[in-house]
């Protein structure tokens, strides 16, 4: 019988045959795993497609075989295997997506309070930082504005990014990136090197303004607004607890550099928390998007969206009237009559800790309920009233600052809560844009009451600039007059005056139900 290819030293048989010229019998043939073609890999549930990092030497179409004792040895592998695993209570399942629980609300509001915090950690310092560095207050009181700068500029450039990246991701990497670099702010002698790492974190420290729009995406429609109030009030305790802690670590311990220790470790619990419980939720625009596009998107919906425009410039005159009274405050209650220490004055802050805690139960109660420009103008007008009392009185009477902050605080967190519930109705697929739009336009109205206030308290006292917070409020209020909870043009109330919010169910339809 004439030999063929088989036969030769070195080559088996096929699986399943024998070679009749063979006298030994052939090992068991190498078992061969089929080759998975991208498309292939692309239709398999995403527990099941085969990636490059796994043990078993699996590989994703087109990656090279990375075998388990490479594996084993390389910390880079193990580290990517760590950090791309997802613990079980945050895994997604499309079929049967995680809820919005109440803890995940919670979690989130803890997150938006340590993580702004880091932007408020020196202002209570910055005399002990100059002594530490050997510099003048003046140019130690820059650290706060580059932090200020940097969240500033990770605001435009950064909280895009949400509506193209995974966020979980995308937020616990920004937070742990954030703490790496914070380590340093512990450690470096060099004013320099300090200065710049403040910019770097501040533009970094962006992720409350991430969770944002996830709560506005995750929450019911008629649960959106008592939501989004547990994490606006988180941002509101993070900035006065910095400013307490910053103030007592400094005092009663041996370094200052002691708030940023606990800002490190607390940041390190808030990347644990979320890398545990925060579900891998979906990416809102999965086949991408352009970075430039997105953008200039940004510009275009302040000339195509009137809402947003509308709350947006509400928000400015808000924060500018905020920033005004608590940037004087210390002028007045530092001179005659009053001529109060730092530390008496600092306890105003204390006020608004009611307020802060209240907002979920008010917006629970009432926001949730009535149209967002119903509320938003119940907070004006409260603040108004506020704002008069403490402008006219405030100079002679210790009662009238402390009743114009508490009306600047609560009318500024109801009307705040109420705008963002509003906005995020807008353009789903874009909600990190809008919130992006909306808070560049918040944020150049804290810059101008800070500038305003001061220069007018320097003019003519308090009576001054609180006469211009008067005028501001009156400027939000023409500006939610004018267009309607339902009008969707520029200006109108087309769609009637009725407050009752329309997706909510009737009381004969909740009979029937229950029925």
């Amino acid at each position: 019988m004439a030999t063929n290819d088989l036969d030769k030293p070195g080559i088996t048989s096929l699986p399943g045959e024998s070679s009749e010229t063979d006298e030994t019998i052939s090992p068991p043939a190498r078992h061969i795993e089929p080759k998975l073609e991208h498309e292939d890999i692309a239709e398999l549930p995403v527990s099941l497609r085969p990636t490059a990092s796994v043990p078993d030497g699996s590989v994703t179409a087109g990656s090279p075989r990375i075998s388990a004792t490479e594996t084993a040895t390389n910390p880079l592998s193990r580290l990517q295997r760590a950090w791309n695993w997802i613990p079980p209570p945050a895994r997604y399942d499309p079929e049967n997506p995680p809820k919005f629980t109440v803890w995940l609300n919670m979690l989130f509001g803890f997150a938006a309070c340590f993580t702004v915090s880091n932007l408020y950690y020196n202002q209570a310092i910055l005399n002990k930082i100059a002594e530490t560095f050997d510099v003048s207050f003046e140019k130690a009181s820059s650290i706060a504005t580059l932090m200020q700068a940097g969240y500033a500029t990770g605001l435009l450039f950064i909280c895009p990014l949400g509506d193209l990246f995974l966020r979980r991701p995308f937020i616990i990497s920004l937070i742990g990136f954030t703490a790496a670099i914070w380590l340093i702010l512990c450690l470096t002698p060099s004013f320099t090197t300090f200065s710049a790492i403040s910019f770097l974190v501040g533009f970094t420290t962006v992720t409350p303004q991430l969770m944002l729009p996830l709560v506005g995406d995750l929450a019911p429609p008629e649960r959106r607004a008592s939501s989004l109030a547990i994490v606006v009030s988180g941002l509101s305790l993070g900035v006065l607890v910095a400013r307490i802690l910053s103030g007592i670590l400094a005092n009663f311990t041996s370094s200052w550099r002691n708030i940023y220790w606990f800002g490190f470790g607390v940041q390190l619990i808030v990347l644990a928390l979320l890398y545990v419980y925060m579900p891998n939720y979906p990416s809102k625009n999965p086949d991408g998007m352009n970075y430039f596009s997105m953008l200039w998107s940004i510009g275009v919906l302040f000339v195509t969206e009137p809402l947003l425009v509308q709350a947006s410039f509400v928000t400015f005159f808000l924060s500018a009237v905020f920033t005004s009274y608590w940037t004087t405050l210390s002028f007045l209650l530092s001179s005659p009559p009053y001529g109060y220490e730092p530390v008496i004055i600092g306890l105003f802050g204390l006020i608004g800790v009611i307020v802060i805690l209240l907002a979920p139960v008010y917006s629970r109660l009432v926001i949730d309920k009535v149209v967002p420009l119903f509320s938003a103008l119940i907070g004006l007008i409260f603040e108004l009233a506020g704002v008069i009392v403490g402008t006219f009185i405030g100079s002679f009477h210790l009662a009238g600052p402390i009743v114009q902050a508490i009306c600047i605080d609560v009318g500024s967190q109801f009307a705040q809560i109420a705008n963002r519930a509003n906005i995020y109705g807008i353009q789903p697929l874009a909600r990190n844009r809008v919130n992006t739009a909306y808070m560049i336009v918040a944020f150049s109205g804290q810059l101008t009451g800070t500038a305003v206030g001061n220069r007018l308290f320097a003019a003519g006292g308090w009576v001054y600039s609180g006469s211009c917070s008067i005028a501001f409020i009156g400027a939000a209020i023409i500006l939610c007059v004018v267009r309607g909870p339902r009008e969707t043009g520029w200006v109108g109330w087309s769609g009637g005056w009725a407050i009752r919010r329309d997706d909510l169910p009737r009381k004969d339809q909740d009979t029937i139900h229950t029925s």
